[in-house]
């Protein structure tokens, strides 16, 4: 065969064989697909121009190494983001625990104050129960007997067990000037005390660490 003949034979054909140059002839394109030239500027303007353009000047080498990259800093940042989830939950779980500790140290000093103050009172109740006790010898004895002396001393008794703790007695001296927060007026009558002090009283009042317990009862002089 000459080689002219070997040519020919390597020419497209009429009924649509490929030629040695690769190119495809319409008429062997399966119907419906578009047969025309494909165009690269048209596929990248569908896309990133600039990523299709790196793309396509970049070596494919170095397009591993920085999806590598990337692919490691995704990691790293998962990494960080577990890490950070983690120290929140640790957090959490600390702030609950201190809030029962907190909660439980409440109650530990509510139920000490509760009790002190139980034995406070008890205490308190334990000495007037003496104070009683000694009053109710004092009846016990004969009518005829002088009972004074008795009684002064179980007073003196009281009045201890109210300096303990820390009562005073509100008993303001005729002629001072009234005090509405610790005195109270029952009456206003003749006297020789200067018009508007206190004339008498009618009964003592007490305070106990500056809080007034019971007012003092009193009469004060007319105005004139």
């Amino acid at each position: 065969m000459s080689e002219q003949d070997a040519a020919e034979e390597a020419t497209t054909s009429d009924d649509g064989d490929a030629d040695v140059d690769g190119e495809v002839d319409i008429e062997d394109a399966p119907e419906g697909v578009d047969t025309g030239e494909i165009d690269l500027e048209d596929v990248a303007g569908e896309t990133d121009e600039d990523l299709v353009e790196r793309v396509a000047e970049s070596d494919p080498e170095e397009i591993a190494r920085e999806l590598a990259a990337l692919r490691s800093q995704n990691e790293s940042l998962e990494s960080e983001v577990e890490e950070l989830e983690s120290e929140a939950e640790e957090l959490e779980e600390k702030l609950k625990r201190k809030q029962a500790e907190f909660q439980n140290y409440k109650k530990r000093m509510k139920k000490r104050r509760e009790e002190e103050q139980q034995r406070a009172t008890e205490d308190l109740v334990s000495r007037i129960l003496d104070v009683r006790d000694n009053l109710e010898r004092a009846l016990e004895q004969d009518e005829d007997t002088d009972i004074r002396g008795g009684v002064e001393s179980t007073l003196r008794q009281l009045d201890d067990v109210l300096d303990a703790e820390n009562v005073d007695v509100i008993d303001p001296d005729p002629g001072e000037d009234v005090d509405p927060s610790v005195h109270q007026v029952l009456a206003n009558v003749e006297s020789e005390e200067e018009p508007g002090a206190i004339a008498d009283v009618h009964r003592p009042g007490y305070e106990m660490a500056e809080k007034v317990l019971r007012e003092a009862q009193v009469t004060v002089s007319k105005e004139e």
